[in-house]
């Protein structure tokens, strides 16, 4: 489920942080035909369930298109005029990400009354499995990202940060590398805090999926799905909220430090999603 809330809300904003997104409207497009298959991650749902479900995906693609987009482009404009007027500060950083936020909260709660009438359909053997798949997401990503020694853990967030950024700045100067290096370093055994939350957010969504018959359930996956920070172990509160407060501390540092090709370059490259959101079909309809 949570690969759904990620495809309907999160596909635009992450694209903006620091994540390559080609052909968005080619994506877009066809969200209700990708998501079912998606969601077959996690929930294994059959030929009744996946047309139902792509019926409602079909209506929430339409509300979202035509409430929400025409909001993901004002956000988009407010970004580039900060990158055009070199103004990236921390607080114009933080307005960017309360605004996303509020976005990515409205459309959780528009998709809240779907998700829980899907899960309630759920048998105990689509339930099962959903539980072997958390398992599994979990041992992947323990082995990909726990495992390795903390030295190598920091080399290699700091070279996905690094492909991450040359995607939109065009290539790291010395300078930039560094700072890049030297916040990898900075946020130490973070991957420990954010992996352990999920399996702490994955055990309350197995333990609400164990009574979804019960009359709480649909408040509690609101509470699972919108206000998912209400439930986030303490250690991982703090360690957001570090890792936030280190991602804006590099934005800000980076933009100080680029160059006006590069600049120019995120320009460009925001300028380029802006027209190709605005050439979805949906929006001229």
């Amino acid at each position: 489920m949570t690969r759904w809330l990620h495809h309907l809300s999160l596909l635009l904003s992450l694209c903006l942080a620091l994540t390559a997104c080609n052909r968005v409207d080619l994506a877009y497009r066809n969200l209700d035909v990708l998501i079912p298959w998606t969601l077959d991650d996690y929930l294994d749902m059959n030929s009744q369930q996946k047309d139902w479900l792509g019926t409602r995906l079909k209506q929430t693609l339409s509300w979202h298109c035509s409430t929400q987009m025409p909001g993901y482009l004002e956000w988009l404009g407010h970004l580039q005029q900060m990158v055009a007027s070199n103004q990236v500060s921390d607080s114009a950083l933080q307005s960017r990400t309360l605004e996303a936020r509020q976005a990515i909260a409205l459309t959780a709660r528009q998709i809240t009354p779907s998700a829980v009438e899907l899960l309630q359909g759920m048998s105990d053997q689509q339930v099962e499995e959903m539980n072997q798949a958390f398992a599994k997401d979990l041992r992947e990503r323990q082995d990909k990202y726990l495992k390795p020694p903390l030295a190598q853990q920091i080399r290699q967030r700091g070279a996905r940060m690094d492909k991450r950024l040359s995607d939109w700045l065009g290539p790291l100067n010395q300078a930039q590398k560094a700072r890049v290096v030297a916040w990898s370093t900075a946020l130490g055994e973070q991957n420990q805090q954010w992996i352990a939350n999920r399996a702490h957010w994955q055990a309350q969504f197995s333990a609400a999926m164990a009574q979804r018959q019960s009359a709480d359930f649909a408040p509690r996956i609101e509470t699972l799905l919108v206000d998912r920070e209400s439930l986030w172990t303490p250690a991982y509160r703090q360690a957001f909220s570090d890792t936030e407060a280190q991602a804006r501390s590099l934005l800000v540092d980076l933009m100080d430090q680029s160059t006006a090709e590069q600049r120019q370059h995120l320009v460009q490259k925001i300028e380029k999603l802006r027209s190709d959101l605005k050439a979805l079909k949906c929006l001229k309809a």
